[in-house]
């Protein structure tokens, strides 16, 4: 062979390589999308704990009291079938104590406790795994199941009588959620509906004119936990349901 024939295979012979490696990665299946990591959600603090009453509109007196003090306080039913409420995200204990003091002097409260961090299924994630948390976040929010919507605050139009049940099931484990369904859509990853998780939101545009206004609590087994509105009781429904299915915005996860 010639000098000109050696020049054209030395030009040609390192494109076999190439074009092989292109063919092969033209059949090649593309590569999984991976959902967006969700957001780092700030932790609670050192909380004050009050009140174990019987009767459910004690303990909603008694929040919204704290409420109109500034403070963020939620009520909730424990273990003990007895309700309770919870406020507060003080830096230290010190300063939730000397809070307590102030309002048990002004009979605001009798008896408090000081509910640290470490208590809460956020401060036992790195020990007990998300597994763990997340089923705290949905037995806190089963808890409320049969109750009538009484957290008040923001119209029904801003998603809050939804979202108030996401948030304190949140909150009562350690979380801070934003306040509405549309602002705790904004916070969220993105989840397809069938990678759902339990504990993840799902949300439903169930008011004209908006995108999301209201929000529930994925429970697992194509369910979710929520608070269907001013004069209704907290109850599970199916994504699948006709209704919901239809009015299905999307779904984040927190964890």
């Amino acid at each position: 062979m010639g000098p000109a024939g050696k020049r054209a295979d030395r030009r040609i012979f390192p494109l076999v390589p190439l074009l092989l490696l292109l063919a092969a990665c033209a059949g090649r299946p593309p590569a999984p999308t991976i959902p967006p990591a969700p957001p780092r959600l700030a932790t609670v603090g050192i909380a004050i704990q009050a009140g174990a009453f019987a009767n459910l509109d004690n303990a909603v007196r008694l929040t919204e009291t704290l409420q109109a003090k500034g403070l963020e306080a939620t009520f909730f039913r424990d273990d003990d079938g007895l309700f309770k409420v919870r406020f507060g995200n003080f830096a230290s204990r010190e300063k939730a104590r000397q809070r307590a003091l102030a309002l048990q002097r002004a009979c605001v409260l009798e008896v408090f406790y000081i509910v640290v961090p470490e208590q809460l299924a956020a401060g036992q994630r790195q020990l007990r795994g998300d597994a763990f948390v997340r089923a705290q976040i949905v037995r806190t929010a089963k808890s409320f199941l049969g109750l009538p919507y009484r957290w008040g605050g923001a119209s029904v139009d801003d998603g809050f009588d939804c979202s108030g049940l996401t948030m304190t099931a949140y909150r009562l484990n350690g979380y801070l959620l934003p306040r509405t369904s549309r602002t705790q859509f904004a916070a969220g990853a993105p989840i397809a509906i069938d990678d759902l998780r339990p504990a993840d939101l799902v949300f439903f545009r169930t008011a004209a004119r908006r995108s999301v206004s209201h929000v529930g609590l994925y429970i697992g087994d194509g369910r979710f936990i929520h608070a269907p509105g001013r004069g209704k009781r907290i109850r599970i429904d199916s994504i699948d349901g006709g209704y919901y299915r239809r009015r299905l915005v999307g779904a984040r996860h927190f964890l």
